[in-house]
């Protein structure tokens, strides 16, 4: 699927903005862009033509990109003239709630009655921002990740209002951009936060604690199980090592912190009903007996290919020279 013949606004230019608005334009949508004033629309136009140029030459993007980029992304003199026709409009404004209120009001009240409308929020509760939105049944959370052209995920996030069926529509559209949509209920943190602000803060503790250096806390999360990410979430990942096991080290765990990490409900109650990963079958996930040579292969051979790519790309120039 191509988004061609679909007239996409973004509304807000900036970096998350600006890199929604080269991948829908690669994916063949007219993308109108507009911000606080014409001026810096303008302006960042210019900005995403040069990156894309940036990044073909990088091999980043396809060669062709720059030319897409510039054929089909607009500058809107004004956030209503940006949506005037639009398919679907996506806001990419500042985090706070007043400023996306106020964008909201004027761009629900100029969108034609039937456009959805997308929040890019990675914090706000979609349903909070959808007091703003004329027929906040059209709006919901699209929430891309920063750099929009290269994290794939994005979440889809229906607030309390949302009407069900504008969901499929939009996950085909964030599919065509080569994305791929996870399908998320309104909730503090959603997904993404929830899960990164956790680590986060366990991992600020282990430095306080003195437990381990920022720098080796960064080292063993890339190169354990953060290495396990790219190609398994966390209940793939439980699964395949066994839920007997998980129950064991939650146990363990409790010994010095009860409370902290106390074994998840969900948890407990696979174990208790002989639920324990793919050595029995099934556990968060069903995986049926005879495919599970298939996806130990699969591990091993993603696991070898990331290792590789690691090291033919080097070390991240996050120290000095010298360092690396």
């Amino acid at each position: 699927m191509t988004l061609e013949g679909r007239t996409v606004a973004v509304i807000g230019s900036g970096y998350m903005g600006g890199g929604i608005a080269q991948v829908l334009a690669l994916a063949g949508a007219e993308v109108r862009i507009a911000d606080i004033d014409a001026d810096t629309t303008r302006a960042n136009l210019d900005r995403l033509v040069a990156e894309a140029r940036a990044f073909a030459a990088e091999d980043l993007f396809p060669a062709d990109a720059p030319d897409a980029i510039a054929g089909r992304v607009h500058a809107a003199e004004s956030f209503e003239a940006a949506v005037d026709g639009a398919d679907f409009v996506e806001e990419a404004v500042p985090e706070k709630i007043g400023i996306k209120h106020e964008v909201l009001r004027r761009v629900s009240a100029a969108a034609a009655p039937d456009t959805v409308i997308g929040s890019n929020t990675s914090t706000i509760l979609i349903g909070r921002i959808a007091e703003a939105v004329e027929r906040p049944e059209r709006f919901l959370g699209v929430h891309f990740s920063n750099p929009a052209p290269f994290i794939p995920g994005v979440e889809v996030i229906a607030h309390a209002g949302t009407d069900p069926a504008i969901l499929p529509g939009v996950e085909e559209m964030v599919r065509a951009v080569g994305k791929q949509p996870a399908r998320i209920s309104d909730a503090d943190g959603f997904v993404l936060n929830r899960l990164q602000y956790a680590l986060f803060s366990e991992a600020s503790q282990l430095v306080d604690e003195g437990v381990a250096s920022a720098e080796d806390v960064d080292t063993i999360v890339r190169t354990t199980f953060g290495f396990r990410l790219p190609f398994f979430g966390p209940f793939a990942i439980a699964d395949m090592a066994g839920l007997d096991v998980y129950r064991f080290c939650f146990e363990s765990l409790q010994g010095r912190w009860p409370e902290r990490f106390a074994t998840p409900r969900a948890l407990a109650e696979h174990v208790e009903n002989g639920r324990l990963g793919t050595k029995s079958g099934g556990g968060f996930l069903d995986v049926p007996a005879e495919r599970v040579p298939e996806l130990v292969a699969y591990r091993n051979k993603a696991y070898a290919r990331m290792a590789q790519l690691i090291d033919e790309l080097g070390p991240a120039p996050l120290g000095k020279e010298g360092d690396r």
